[in-house]
């Protein structure tokens, strides 16, 4: 009875003396989203896109022309010929459309890429804000993927976060 009760006061002493875990939780979408370096490269792929775009246009409207000649020219020629203008036609258009489609593919593997290293850094952000500040847990959550259901307002560190990159980011 005497070892019983030195069990049970050495086990209260053990879990009194345990400190409480520190718990956050980020909306990753709202941070990453609202993260100035995002919207900065969102605004530079969208000047990009716009220039590949109007330099889509403008060979669009030459081929338009050229397809007019190529017709003028092939009312006018024997039938065999007419034929091979229009095959030639016919490829180039496929290689100008091959080419359109490799050099958007580009752009948008490029924004990705960028976009995944950013994801990256913020991760980092995190963690490193969390093993400063003394977290046990810092949770990710968004509209997507909702893991936090419920949390105090005070545990919500998104806006701290999100302000703390972006005075990372402008130095």
């Amino acid at each position: 009875m005497k070892y019983i009760f030195y069990a049970v006061a050495t086990l209260f002493v053990l879990t009194s003396c345990q400190q409480p875990q520190k718990i956050g939780y980020v909306n990753n979408s709202i941070v990453v989203n609202d993260f100035q370096k995002k919207k900065d490269l969102e605004e530079k792929f969208k000047g990009k896109d716009e220039a590949f775009q109007k330099r889509a246009d403008s060979i669009g409207k030459a081929f338009q022309l050229e397809i007019q000649e190529t017709q003028l020219k092939a009312q006018k020629s024997s039938q065999k010929k007419a034929q091979e203008l229009m095959t030639g036609l016919q490829q180039k258009q496929q290689l100008l459309q091959q080419q359109m489609q490799f050099e958007q593919q580009q752009l948008q593997q490029a924004f990705q890429s960028e976009i995944d290293s950013i994801i990256i850094k913020v991760k980092d952000f995190v963690k490193n804000y969390g093993k400063t500040n003394g977290y046990t847990y810092i949770l990710g959550t968004s509209d997507a993927a909702a893991t936090v259901l419920y949390g105090t307002e005070e545990n919500d560190l998104t806006q701290i976060i999100l302000d703390a990159l972006n005075e990372e980011y402008k130095k």
